[in-house]
């Protein structure tokens, strides 16, 4: 069975949750306790030591980042409560974790905790999706985020990506350390973790960091550094020109 604490300061969503589980998960998951503050939350996940986290994003006395920050340990899988909240929601989504929207819905609840359940997140992983998620919320100047791999958690700076490019359901990442990495997300999906003001949509395929933008050439292309070349759509010529220069 999967120890699991629920961490919300409405006891009425901690009750729903609790329903959930119980009627669509009563054979896998155990309910070891609940919290509403990041007090309580600290004291009885070091208690309990769950195997799975459900935790809402604001709290009374701050901030479900705030108890992750408290733990020493993390051997846990987590899985976010929140209202319609961007920052928030980008935040999480940086740090490649899951999470669940208020209200909740039958249907993404299901497909969260079944995730959770079929993966083994070691402490070290958690750790480091946390750091990157907890920048993010709290407002880094540099900002940084997960990319996962078939076989590798990479962390990389937002400054650091010179462009993206989509085929289908992947997208690769180019850097600026020649890396090449591909994840298994369409361009739609890159776009909703990068910053809006700082990556542009050239082309239906193609994403671009404009810091790195060097010209725009006679042949609809946009040089950035190294002399790469990447192309702009015609239809979206205006709008890229007046986003960039």
């Amino acid at each position: 069975m999967i120890k699991t604490i629920l961490v919300d300061d409405e006891a009425y969503i901690r009750n729903n949750v609790r329903a959930k589980l119980v009627q669509y998960f009563s054979n896998d998951i155990e309910i070891v306790g609940e919290a509403g503050n990041v007090s309580s939350a600290v004291k009885i996940i070091k208690e309990k030591k769950p195997n799975l986290l459900f935790l809402d994003i604001h709290l009374s006395d701050g901030t479900g980042f705030d108890i992750l920050n408290e733990l020493e340990e993390k051997n846990f899988d987590v899985i976010f409560i929140t209202g319609f909240d961007n920052h928030a929601i980008k935040a999480i989504k940086v740090g490649a974790l899951d999470y669940i929207l208020k209200p909740i819905d039958d249907y993404e609840f299901k497909d969260a905790v079944k995730k959770a359940l079929e993966k083994t997140t070691v402490e070290n992983d958690l750790e480091k999706l946390v750091e990157i998620s907890s920048e993010y919320f709290q407002g880094v100047k540099r900002k940084r985020i997960i990319l996962k791999t078939l076989e590798n958690v990479y962390v990389v700076y937002e400054d650091d990506i010179l462009y993206c490019k989509s085929e289908g359901n992947y997208t690769t990442f180019y850097t600026k350390q020649s890396e090449k990495i591909l994840v298994s997300k369409p361009i739609k999906k890159i776009m909703e973790l990068l910053s809006e003001d700082i990556f542009i949509r050239c082309h239906q395929s193609y994403l671009v960091n404009k810091k790195h933008v060097v010209r725009y050439n006679k042949q609809g292309m946009l040089i950035i550094i190294n002399e790469v070349k990447v192309p702009v759509s015609s239809r979206r010529k205006d709008f890229v020109m007046g986003k960039i220069f």
